[in-house]
């Protein structure tokens, strides 16, 4: 199946994901409030992940069935990284933080005092996870695990970091997924970005039109996929670019408002706001 084929098959995954799931996305546990004051489902990322789950499923039995070569390894590293990520993303979206800790610092901070917030599960957690994943791959040396790790780690959180306004992460992970498959091409790793941002897309307008919030699960699962994807095709000296740039914004989130700079610049205005709920009704 071709890149395209994938993209079309996540898009259909996700949009009959996020229908079974409206039971799920209207449960009390998952109401929350957003940043305009209106009540509406959290953790909307589990229909990724559950989209991809399904849609590897049904390929393997159709593989099965045909004798075809089956899931690509790059397919089953990224649905690896979808459940951790998801799963370490839902955590926080259900427990809601842990007051004023805010942060990277915040939770360094919390765990020197003897406390483990569920933000600190993500953090920590992601990074265990992203070793985990990198070093499922080909791993040259100690020096790659390690700039491989954190790259995938600090692309989750960069996801999370986005997630400040409805549909900005979709947006801004379309950003990144275009030239990252440009590079990728019809190879494996192609065919197993596609049906993510398939299934992005599927949710992309009740994220829009604020009827449900992606919430960390589903910024974590793309910007963890997203950095995954990069790693396994990028070359050694655009990894280290890549992985400067990771730093430097993620230590920017800690000093400066990603929200203002957004809104003070006019084509990141505009695309952050294009087809936002609150916008269009102003």
């Amino acid at each position: 199946m071709n890149v395209v084929a994938w993209f079309l098959a996540g898009l259909a995954a996700g949009l009959i994901a996020l229908f079974l799931l409206r039971p799920v996305l209207a449960s009390a546990a998952l109401a929350r409030t957003n940043y305009r004051g209106h009540t509406l489902a959290t953790a909307g990322g589990i229909v990724l992940v559950i989209a991809l789950v399904g849609l590897g499923a049904v390929w393997a039995l159709v593989d099965g069935m045909t004798d075809e070569r089956g899931l690509s390894g790059a397919y089953v590293l990224v649905l690896f990284a979808a459940v951790g990520f998801g799963f370490l993303g839902m955590l926080d979206d259900l427990v809601a933080g842990e007051g004023d800790v805010r942060g990277f610092k915040g939770h360094v901070r919390a765990l020197l005092k003897g406390q483990l917030t569920t933000g600190g599960v993500k953090l920590f957690g992601g990074g265990v996870l992203a070793l985990v994943l990198v070093g499922s791959t080909i791993v040259t040396s100690p020096a790659r695990l390690i700039v491989d790790g954190a790259i995938v780690a600090l692309g989750a959180n960069l996801g999370n970091l986005f997630d400040r306004a409805p549909g900005r992460v979709i947006k801004f992970s379309f950003l990144a997924y275009i030239p990252l498959a440009l590079v990728a091409g019809t190879g494996f790793v192609g065919e197993a970005l596609a049906p993510v941002m398939g299934a992005a897309l599927a949710l992309a307008w009740a994220d829009q039109r604020e009827e449900l919030m992606l919430g960390d699960t589903g910024a974590n699962v793309l910007g963890g996929v997203l950095a995954l994807g990069a790693t396994l095709v990028l070359g050694a000296s655009a990894r280290l670019v890549l992985l400067a740039a990771l730093i430097a914004l993620n230590a920017a989130s800690e000093l400066v408002s990603f929200s203002k700079i957004i809104d003070a610049v006019p084509p990141l205005r505009w695309f952050d706001r294009l087809g936002r709920v609150s916008d269009a009704a102003s």
